[in-house]
């Protein structure tokens, strides 16, 4: 007889005999006995076998579209004046106040048991922190450097329509010897032993900037002023050069491509304070320029020696006739190229930081709103607002040297730090720390450019080394719903400002009314006020002098 198992169930029914085999004396003679002896022997396989049947409930899910009930037939509810005669004759009938009398003890109690419940209690606060649903990440999965010298990266430029080209930029403005140390590269990002092309200029680069149209093209801006362009097609070389007299009068720090019907016009911008349009079918002189300077009255004309230098440069090309630039002195001024007066080519103007401002981007979504960067801050404008940022970040330990908007994830932002730091800021996840910091080097971090499909991030140091960053999937694709959360942000915090600068605004006045209002009335109570206070103050003051020359002479 078997016997049941240890953990089965047996209190619903015992055990059952299946066979029984009783044993067979004629074959004893056949048993050997052997000393020793292990063996494990199993006749038969252990088997079990258990049911559970449990009630089952069955749910139906109902729903009710209840609009207002308990009326009669008789009664219109959409009638006023009858619900009103029919709830004052409800009132006044006994029943109702016992009714209500009844269901108060039940509220009351309802009431009191919430009321029992601290609301500010936190619970589970011994479990664990649950890991985060979505992992952000940024890793280095490449690395360029520099053939020969370690110069520093000035700008990173990739290839038209997505390609896998990128074109860098190297310049150190302080060591200028040899010819060696005047080229910039192409590489290829799948190929990080040599560059695919080397750049042969007259004077170090200082940027260098493919054309969106042609991506055989790019267009560059010299340490002496001049600017030129390239056709890979062609080599190294250059194919055309502005001349020396035309050029800025100091290092060209951005050239852009601008939105043409040819593909082949661009502008430049200087510390010099000027912004020159050129066309790269004649490189002969300029076609337009633009003089920096903030005039205060109509009447007044822009002078070359009160321009503001630029250090940064932005256009959009969906807004052809309109640039901005970002100067020296921490102001983002709004360009309008096709302006007749002074004040109708500047319209705009916003302090920005205290400092230069290094990177100056729009969003790629929403236009009105622009980064920059600058000081230890970035900062998110609105046109519309112009006193202050409507988003910023907190003040770094360390300088910030650029910033980018993620093509993909417009809500991203992407800052490059003094102490070799990538930081990634994503405006609907958390605005109060970066959501991924990757250190990618230990020196400084000068430029940055994201690709366009959103995951790599070219970054470039001060010693030459191009960092191929790559982001993870979250960081680089966009929701269907981000776009309708963005706007929700943007809107509200556009509008706390602008409720912020019409405060100001009254205090402002109301602080000028008192002032002139208070010397208004002292003027009128008594004309003779200000004489009476000058000649108090003159005897005063020759009472002093009078008593230090007495104590001096009695020492």
């Amino acid at each position: 007889m078997e016997k049941p198992e240890k953990n089965e169930i047996t209190y619903d029914y015992g055990p059952e005999m299946c066979v029984s085999i009783p044993c067979n004396p004629s074959q004893y003679k056949n048993y050997i006995l052997r000393n020793p002896v292990h063996v494990a022997v199993q006749n038969a396989p252990n088997m079990s076998e258990n049911w559970v049947n449990s009630t089952r409930a069955e749910y139906t899910s109902s729903g009710i579209n209840h609009v207002e009930g308990g009326w009669p037939k008789d009664i219109n509810m959409n009638d006023p004046e009858a619900t009103q005669r029919y709830r004052r004759k409800i009132e006044k009938d006994d029943a109702y106040i016992h009714a209500v009398m009844h269901l108060g003890h039940s509220m009351e109690h309802n009431i009191l048991q919430n009321n029992a419940v601290d609301m500010y209690q936190i619970y589970y606060s011994e479990l664990p922190s649950i890991p985060p649903v979505e992992r952000s990440s940024c890793h280095t999965v490449n690395v360029y450097r520099e053939p020969g010298a370690r110069r520093p990266v000035r700008s990173l430029s990739w290839q038209a329509d997505g390609g896998a080209k990128l074109a860098v930029a190297h310049a150190d403005i302080e060591v200028l010897n040899t010819r060696s140390l005047q080229f910039s590269y192409i590489w290829d990002i799948d190929n990080a032993n040599a560059p695919e092309l080397t750049i042969k200029s007259p004077q170090p680069l200082l940027d260098l900037q493919y054309n969106p149209r042609d991506q055989h093209t790019l267009v560059g801006g010299m340490l002496n002023g001049q600017v030129g362009w390239w056709d890979v097609r062609k080599g190294g070389d250059p194919v055309a050069l502005c001349p020396p007299h035309v050029a800025h009068r100091d290092l060209v720090r951005n050239v852009l491509f601008i939105n043409s019907k040819t593909g082949a016009e661009f502008f430049s911008s200087s510390p010099d304070g000027v912004v020159k349009w050129w066309d790269t079918r004649n490189m002969n002189e300029p076609t337009d320029s633009m003089i920096i300077d903030i005039v205060k009255l109509p009447n007044d004309t822009q002078s070359i020696e009160k321009a503001l230098g630029i250090s940064a440069l932005e256009y959009e090309p969906t807004i052809p006739t309109r640039f901005m630039v970002g100067t020296e002195t921490g102001l983002v001024i709004g360009a309008n190229r096709k302006g007749k007066t002074p004040l109708e080519k500047l319209p705009s103007k916003y302090e920005a930081h205290y400092g230069p401002v290094y990177a100056l981007q729009r969003n790629p979504t929403f236009l009105k709103n622009f980064l920059t960067v600058g000081d230890w801050t970035a900062r998110v404008w609105s046109e519309d607002c112009r006193e202050s940022s409507i988003l910023w970040t907190h003040s770094h330990k360390t300088k910030l040297t650029d910033g980018a908007w993620n093509p993909i994830r417009f809500s991203l932002l992407l800052v490059t730090q003094w102490d070799g730091c990538l930081s990634c800021w994503d405006l609907l996840r958390r605005r109060s720390a970066p959501i991924v910091t990757a250190q990618l080097c230990d020196e400084p971090l000068l430029r940055l450019r994201p690709h366009e499909r959103g995951l790599l991030v070219a970054c470039g140091s001060s010693k030459g080394t191009i960092y191929l960053a790559e982001l993870s999937q979250n960081l680089g694709t966009a929701d269907k719903n981000d776009k309708q959360l963005l706007t929700h942000i943007l809107e509200r915090e556009n509008k706390r400002e602008r409720i912020l600068e019409a405060r100001m605004r009254e205090l402002r006045l109301k602080m000028r009314q008192d002032r002139d209002g208070g010397q208004a009335q002292v003027n009128e109570t008594d004309p003779t006020t200000n004489d009476r206070d000058l000649e108090e103050a003159s005897a005063e003051y020759q009472q002093r002098v009078n008593d230090l020359l007495a104590q001096r002479k009695n020492n």
